[in-house]
């Protein structure tokens, strides 16, 4: 390295959040579950096999699955308004 050049390191600290859990149900019996889809391959096929498992081992009532826009992004207002308001736990998929 030759005098007066600086070395680039692309290395940080990560920033520390904290982790808040959302309240879980006691129980999936009769709820109505949200599943909202990652885009990746194969999340849809593993969303609807988590939704029949829910349904025929837990009890759940009833199930909506959402599209996200693409996967490197949080789902949009609209989805999570929608689930919000229809179902009583929502679950995200991931595929790949």
């Amino acid at each position: 390295m030759k005098k007066g050049e600086m070395i680039f390191d692309p290395t940080t600290t990560p920033k520390e959040q904290p982790l808040h859990y959302a309240s879980r149900p006691a129980t999936l019996q009769g709820k109505r579950v949200g599943l909202v889809d990652n885009t990746k391959f194969n999340s849809d096929k593993l969303l609807l096999k988590i939704g029949k498992i829910l349904e025929e081992e837990y009890g759940v009532q009833g199930m909506l699955i959402r599209r996200k826009r693409t996967s490197g992004v949080p789902a949009h207002d609209e989805i999570l308004n929608e689930l919000s308001a229809e179902c009583d736990v929502m679950i995200a998929g991931v595929g790949d």
